[in-house]
């Protein structure tokens, strides 16, 4: 992991198309503003953790088995 230290309103850049940048400090709080193509899904870890869990049970043996009795 690379760990950086940045002030108010300075940014970092990756993969040449995303940019992050630091909008408000307030106490324990950190604002930050993201920049990057559409193409590109930006999710806080805790909702993408939840997408993960979710698509592992609509693929799980009951899942599948809804899906089944759906296009019968």
């Amino acid at each position: 992991m690379l760990a950086l230290s940045r002030k108010k309103e300075e940014a970092i850049v990756i993969n040449n198309d995303i940019e992050v940048v630091v909008l408000e400090i307030k106490g324990d709080q950190v604002k930050l503003g993201i920049s990057a193509p559409k193409s590109v899904p930006i999710y806080r870890k805790e909702v993408y953790l939840q997408i993960q869990e979710s698509n592992k049970e609509s693929v799980s043996a009951d899942g599948i088995e809804a899906l089944r009795n759906i296009f019968k």
